[in-house]
């Protein structure tokens, strides 16, 4: 604010003026500006009171309107601001109470459910993690450590996706920013400006640094608080590409933490393409067949032994015999990198038969000999063109090569070798660039500083004299213990990881026939190797041979073979796995412990022998009632039910016996009810007579059912009446007699088309047609003048008319004169109107009356054949005369 003054919105110690005070007109003009102001006006009191009093009101007055709308939007903004609190504190229990974690994840997850798969569910556990933290409201900001709220402006990282307040990584950034400022000797410009994320250090640029609150997938600014919706979400689908990118984008809505691997399906094939193509997760495309690579290497010669992989094939494994560049040495090296050079030189004669190829093994032609071209004296300043066979002269001249200092020039005459060294004083900075001193330029100068830096190994001081700053690698031993854990780093000390052992170490199996040789430290998690060696360890079973196995350590496996002992209650064998050797878990018998300083009963292990299982061969066994045969193991074979009903005939003739199956007895056939099958007692089933819904009243009996004498009631045909009909007397009748009986006698309430009532009584069927209906109706002329009645059926076959007579033409002749009168008086009308309207359109563009002001006209000046045109007809003319002429004498 312009006026300096220090608003307090908060509770506690404010800074500057006005600390802990409220915010009031009354003492907003306490500032220095007001202060200021009333000095001056005290100090011009005695001069002109009046003046100064009017002024000081009139300036209070102009004060107290300015700061009367700023003190209302204070106060408005601290009731707003307590009202929010007391909302997010009700609200957080609200959402505590009602708000279900799990619909919310599950709404959220509606879209990527439908492509979700079993294998997918852990890498979906920590995008659900972070989610379920979100909602718990289980996050902290990493910069104030304060619990993150739902109502609370936040930003997260693209990177890590941390969630931070946004105030919090604002000023963070800015922060950042103006300490690298500060440390640079140069201005650091707002692209250059870098500031990292407080949880994993991820450089963004100054421009980056978040201005506003956005949601996670960053598509709706200041997204509102919801219930249903997960905190900081704006409820719509994510839709950010998915890393490692594949085309696809997050099906999820908009949800915190990074998004969950592709869930999309594609169809792909192997690394080495051997496999046909197979759907699989486009997360997780890539697959190997298991079979060889079989790609041709980098050799030519060899193909790719290695299982089916991805990326470039590995070097070549094998060896061969390889010539060098050169040719003149032969060795045995690596397949994968043929081309080498030996440390001979090449010596091949050039074309010039005198001189010798110089240069170190090399591939391809020697070129022609140097000494062949253009050269040069040893100074450079003079060319000559000699032959190969002679050397170069000295021109005489200064050398002034550059001497190895690099400062100074050769002072001797042209000359053949190199330059002396350079004798001549410099002043020189010792290689730390701390002290500086005279010597010979040849001469080096080294102070006596200790360079304290730690070497490249991390571990020591470098202590060098007068370092320049690349510190020598360090001299000590490494002396780290390796990865194998047996030996230590035997190599310069040196930083990271140390290489891995180079020994190695056997190992055998149990009959000690087969072995195999790992890197030291590997024996550890390396299993024996597999002896093709048979077990020599005897049974322990009661079988004569032990199944067939190879050589193994610890326990032999049990006895695979089928038990085969006879049963002592059947004729059966055992047919299930030897039992005869079993190790059985069991414990030591103890008496009770009287205490715990007492040991404990320790487990150990036995070898027992276990009974037979019961016999399971399936033996046929026939049912009590018998129904069905059914297989029943041997150890279970006996009588049985089947559970079936056992439907045998009962005495009623019309039932059968409801009863599970059972023994029966004293029966007469294999239909018949016996001794132990139910009585019949079921009421009469029977089917009725057609169209009669009683039940009969006697209980199940054998014959017919007597007639039923219960009342119906029948909706008459005009559906006026319920009749009361005996239910056999109704069931009995034929449909003439039905109808009959449904007739209430009374007339028909039917109307016809003609609008009136049917003639007939209560009937079925059609009623009377209009053509029968003998009711009058009234019918008038055309011009409806008049009127008579005649017989509807008259009426519908058009033999009843009413015409119109004389005096009717009379009244039609009348009504047409007076509707011709109104049509003209109505024409001489609108003739009238347009006449007024025409003349007042004509006065409104007339107007006001104008004098009419004199034009004049210039003067304008005559041309040349206005002025002369007589003097040039003439001398036309007479040129005319003369041209006749000429041409009648040439044509003469």
């Amino acid at each position: 604010m312009s006026s300096g003054w220090n608003l307090n919105l908060t509770k506690g110690r404010g800074r500057g003026r006005g600390r802990g005070h409220e915010v009031t007109p009354s003492n907003l003009g306490s500032d220095p500006g007001n202060a200021r102001y009333n000095q001056r006006t005290s100090n011009n009191y005695d001069t002109n009171q009046r003046s100064t009093n009017s002024i000081a009101d009139r300036s209070a007055e102009r004060f107290q309107k300015a700061s009367s709308p700023i003190y209302k939007s204070v106060q408005h903004h601290l009731s707003q601001q307590r009202r929010e609190e007391d909302f997010e504190s009700s609200s957080d229990e609200d959402d505590e109470d009602n708000v279900d974690d799990d619909s919310i994840i599950q709404e959220m997850y509606k879209s990527y459910s439908l492509r979700i798969g079993s294998g997918m569910d852990m890498d979906v556990s920590q995008t659900q993690q972070n989610i379920q933290e979100a909602l718990s409201g289980g996050n902290s900001c990493a910069i104030c450590i304060e619990k993150i709220r739902h109502t609370d402006s936040v930003w997260s990282c693209r990177e890590c996706s941390t969630i931070l307040h946004l105030h919090c990584i604002q000023n963070w950034a800015k922060q950042a920013i103006m300490l690298k400022d500060y440390k640079s000797e140069e201005a650091i410009s707002q692209d250059d400006a870098t500031w990292p994320c407080p949880n994993c250090r991820f450089e963004y640029k100054g421009y980056e640094t978040p201005s506003r609150y956005t949601c996670f997938c960053s598509k709706k600014i200041n997204p509102p608080v919801h219930p249903w919706l997960a905190p900081h979400s704006c409820g719509e689908r994510c839709d950010k590409q998915l890393k490692p990118e594949c085309g696809h984008v997050c099906l999820l809505l908009c949800h915190p933490g990074p998004c969950p691997p592709c869930p999309q399906t594609v169809k792909t094939t192997c690394y080495c393409g051997s496999k046909p193509s197979q759907l699989r997760r486009c997360c997780s495309q890539a697959w190997s067949c298991g079979s060889k690579c079989n790609k041709p290497l980098t050799c030519g010669q060899h193909f790719c032994s290695t299982p089916c992989h991805g990326g470039d094939c590995a070097p070549c494994p094998k060896t061969s015999q390889q010539s060098c560049n050169c040719g003149k040495n032969v060795q045995i090296r690596p397949c994968a990198s043929p081309r080498w050079t030996c440390d001979d030189p090449c010596k091949k004669v050039y074309s010039c038969q005198e001189h010798t190829c110089e240069r170190i093994c090399h591939g391809g032609q020697c070129g022609t000999c140097p000494r062949s071209e253009q050269r040069t004296c040893p100074c450079g300043k003079t060319e000559f063109e000699l032959p190969c066979t002679e050397e170069v002269p000295t021109c005489g001249d200064t050398c002034e090569k550059l001497l190895q200092c690099q400062a100074h020039k050769c002072t001797r005459a042209c000359h053949n070798g190199p330059c002396e060294k350079c004798l001549q004083m410099s002043t020189k900075r010792c290689r730390c660039g701390l002290r500086e001193k005279s010597l010979p330029c040849t001469k080096e100068y080294l102070c006596d500083t200790r360079c304290n830096k730690i070497k490249p190994c991390t571990r020591h001081p470098c202590k060098r004299r007068c370092c320049d700053g690349n510190c020598p690698p360090c001299e000590q031993t490494c002396s780290k213990p390796l990865t194998c854990k047996n030996d230590k780093c035997p190599l310069p000390c040196h930083p990271g990881p140390c290489y891995l052992c180079p020994k190695t170490v056997d190992i055998m199996c149990f009959c000690k026939n087969t072995k195999i040789t790992v890197p030291c430290g590997v024996e550890r998690v390396t299993k024996p190797p597999k002896c093709r060696e048979p077990c020599r360890i005897p049974p322990d079973c009661h079988h004569t041979v032990r199944d067939h196995h190879r050589c193994h350590f610890k326990r032999c496996p049990p006895c695979r073979q089928i038990c085969d002992k006879k049963y002592p209650d059947c004729s059966h064998n055992c047919p299930v796995r030897c039992h005869s050797a079993i190790l059985t878990r069991k414990m030591e018998k103890v008496k009770a412990r009287s205490g715990p300083w007492e040991p404990s009963p320790k487990p150990y292990l036995e070898v027992i022998e276990k009974p037979c299982p019961p016999c399971e061969v399936p033996v046929p066994v026939v049912c009590l009632g018998k129904h069905k045969i059914w297989d029943f193991p041997c150890w279970e074979a006996k009588p049985f039910s089947c559970e079936a009903v056992c439907r045998r005939n009962l005495s009623c003739t019309n039932h059968v016996c409801q009863l599970s199956c059972h023994t029966v007895t004293n029966a007469t056939s294999e239909h018949q009810a016996g001794k132990e099958c139910q009585d019949c007692e079921e009421p009469c089933t029977k089917p009725r007579p057609g169209g009669c819904t009683h039940v009969c009243s006697l209980p199940c009996h054998p014959g017919d059912c007597p007639p039923c004498h219960k009342s119906l009631k029948v909706r008459c045909h005009c559906k006026n009446l319920l009749l009361i009909v005996d239910c056999s007397k109704w069931t009995s009748a034929s449909e003439n007699e039905r109808d009959i009986i449904s007739s209430c006698k009374g007339p028909c309430r039917h109307t016809l088309g003609c609008g009136h009532l049917c003639s007939k009584s209560c009937h079925s069927g059609k009623c009377t047609t209009i053509e029968d209906c003998r009711q009058k109706k009234g019918v008038v002329c055309p011009c409806k003048r008049k009127k008579k009645n005649f017989f509807c059926s008259d009426i519908t076959s058009g033999k009843a008319k009413l015409l119109c007579d004389e005096l009717c033409q009379q009244v039609k002749d009348e009504k047409k004169k007076k509707q011709k009168e109104a049509e003209r008086m109505a024409a001489e009308e609108r003739e009238k109107q347009k006449q007024r309207d025409q003349e007042e359109y004509e006065r409104l563009m007339r107007g006001k009356k104008h004098k009419t002001r004199k034009v004049r006209e210039a003067k304008r000046e005559k041309t040349f054949l206005e002025k002369h045109w007589k003097n040039v007809a003439i001398v036309v003319g007479v040129v005319a005369t003369i041209l006749g002429l000429i041409s009648i004498a040439l044509y003469a």
